[in-house]
């Protein structure tokens, strides 16, 4: 970072950003845990696959992602012919680590009546490997329309997966991976802050640990929690996920006053994603300059990643009435 920053001295960076978006006809998008700068730059700032599905909308011939790698990953999946870019290709992410993709084959093959209801934070290799990839967001109404009795293995976030088992009652085979993020948060620190703000709500994202999530007030995606905390009536809000997102608060609602929850030490520097605190100003400058580091993919691979994706995109897309749910849209193995 330094040394990037050095051969870029006396640069106006925002500036050259600016000019290589148009020459290079790209869309930037930035996810909510990025750094205010990253954000305020980009043409879209949201959730991971709401990003990938409006830079596939677009014409732009590049997409500069700042967030991490499977982000990337699903950009390309999304767009095979648009080049993507990742300004620091080391982003990577503590769900898709905990979930090896040779290790979610076997766990896979040892379980042959489940289907493999997979988060979104995961690799390419084990999008191709899943029946059916979620988001936090799509995740209850995806699982409204598999039947009562498929077998069903969840990862590789083990707290969204016991978070929807918990609401929905179904019994899921849960892949033991957390959010490094999310599992920071401290009960104890939490508990003390609610008390020096009596009233004030706490908005949690599902990857938080169950005693985290048994505090909350409003559970959801971050995109929830944004909209949650924006039509609050409290002036006081506690925000129970990466801090970064309180950045779109603070500039939609600035009369309010957003409260990052705690880690262990009493403050919440923890629980900055440090993935997602590898991408900077100037690496996205460099990444449009160079075009590199590029996300490269094997078609069949892709091809494989997207039927899962596919799934997820068609089943999230339907309203799920009370005769709806159990109804057998997918035919698991």
């Amino acid at each position: 970072m330094n040394v990037i920053a050095g051969s870029l001295r006396g640069l106006d960076i925002r500036a050259e950003i600016d000019r290589l978006r148009k020459e290079r006809n790209a869309v930037i998008l930035a996810h909510y845990y990025q750094e205010p700068a990253l954000q305020d730059i980009a043409d879209f700032v949201g959730d991971s696959l709401d990003l990938s599905r409006k830079a596939a909308a677009t014409d732009a011939d590049v997409i500069a992602f700042c967030g991490v790698r499977f982000m990337a990953e699903t950009a390309k999946i999304l767009s095979p012919d648009k080049i993507v870019v990742l300004p620091d290709m080391n982003a990577g992410c503590s769900l898709e680590d905990s979930c090896p993709p040779d290790q979610f084959k076997a766990f896979r093959e040892a379980h042959p009546h489940h289907i493999a209801l997979t988060y979104i934070n995961c690799s390419a290799e084990v999008k191709a490997l899943s029946d059916i990839i979620v988001t936090s967001s799509s995740a209850e109404t995806i699982l409204a329309q598999i039947p009562q009795d498929q077998k069903i293995i969840f990862g590789p976030d083990k707290n969204l997966g016991g978070w929807l088992a918990r609401k929905t009652g179904r019994d899921m085979l849960l892949w033991p991976g957390v959010c490094i993020v999310h599992e920071a948060f401290s009960e104890t620190e939490l508990l003390k802050l609610k008390a020096q703000h009596p009233g004030a709500p706490v908005l949690a994202h599902p990857e938080c640990p169950p005693h985290i999530l048994d505090h909350a007030d409003h559970v959801g995606s971050t995109k929830a929690i944004l909209d949650e905390a924006l039509k609050s009536d409290s002036e006081t809000i506690i925000v129970a996920t990466e801090p970064h997102i309180m950045h779109q608060m603070e500039k939609a609602a600035p009369h309010k006053q957003f409260i990052g929850a705690p880690g262990a030490d009493g403050n919440c520097n923890c629980n900055m994603c440090p993935y997602m605190a590898l991408n900077s100003m100037e690496k996205l400058y460099v990444a449009l300059r160079d075009l590199q580091p590029r996300i490269e993919m094997d078609e069949q691979l892709r091809l494989r990643a997207r039927t899962s994706l596919d799934r997820m995109l068609e089943m999230a897309g339907r309203t799920v009435g009370q005769g709806d749910v159990g109804r057998p849209v997918f035919a698991g193995a």
